[in-house]
């Protein structure tokens, strides 16, 4: 979400009773103001990144420092509680609509909590608002969610990669391999991640993630022994430990050993 490095948005303070009356551009679908959720003192517009500040400049001030705030409490619960974490970023656009980050924080908070078709809206609309690209990898993935894995593969055959990031890149190949599995395809989705980035000695901030979801595809396709090794490389890769990647090669390799005791990850390595 806007406002950190983890792209993420928020923001708590006190209750949020008496907002201003939100100008006529910047009232919700409904017209109808949403409550505003509890806010603690240690959620300060402040926190959020300059640009996201930048766009809500737009607004008047005390209804942006508002607004701030509860993008800066969106941002820092989506992970934790994610449900509390959209009724903030739910509150921000009742008063800022028209705004593009604080769709966007609607629409990943969403996400977070598993209301695919409201993060499907609200991301498709910070898509035109924008003109960014940047959210598809999500917007993919909540189409597989709602049971639609073609339509997660549509996006990726009407999406020009060289012209994202690549770790932007990365993540809808990882999405639209994932898509391959849901429609009983494996041997597709281990093709869909093989690329020139696939290389053991890559480092890329992505190296592990991308790792993790070839080996995670390799299993399915039945190629158990490949699939313990591109554990060992993810385990390897992901500096962050962001996944599991040596606890599922540690079990893989005792499964393939025949006995939980018997044969080790650096025997098998």
């Amino acid at each position: 979400m806007p406002g950190s490095s983890r792209d993420r948005e928020g923001d708590r303070g006190g209750r949020g009773g008496g907002a201003p009356r939100p100008r006529k551009g910047d009232r919700d679908g409904d017209r109808q103001r949403t409550p505003a959720p509890a806010l603690d003192d240690e959620f300060v517009h402040t926190d959020l990144d300059k640009d996201v500040r930048a766009e809500l400049r737009s607004l008047p001030k005390d209804v942006a420092e508002r607004v701030g705030r509860h993008l800066v409490a969106t941002r820092e619960l989506v992970d934790s509680d994610p449900v509390t974490a959209l009724e903030h970023a739910k509150y921000a656009k009742s008063i800022a609509s028209r705004i593009a980050v604080v769709r966007e924080a609607v629409g990943l908070a969403a996400y977070h909590a598993g209301e695919w078709s409201r993060a499907l809206s609200e991301l498709r609309a910070v898509r035109r608002m924008s003109r960014t690209d940047m959210h598809l990898p999500v917007i993919a993935d909540a189409e597989r969610a709602n049971g639609r894995p073609e339509r997660a593969l549509e996006i990726l055959r009407e999406t020009d990669l060289g012209s994202l990031p690549a770790e932007v890149a990365v993540e809808l190949r990882i999405v639209a391999a994932g898509a391959r599995l849901d429609l009983g395809q494996p041997d597709a989705a281990v093709i869909a991640l093989q690329g020139a980035d696939l290389d053991p000695q890559r480092r890329d901030p992505w190296s592990g993630r991308l790792f993790y979801a070839y080996a995670d595809n390799l299993l399915a396709a039945g190629r158990s022994d490949e699939a313990l090794q591109w554990f060992l490389h993810a385990a390897e890769a992901d500096t962050e430990s962001d996944t599991d990647a040596a606890e599922r090669a540690s079990d893989l390799a005792a499964e393939l050993a025949g006995t939980e005791g018997q044969g080790t990850v650096e025997d098998r390595a």
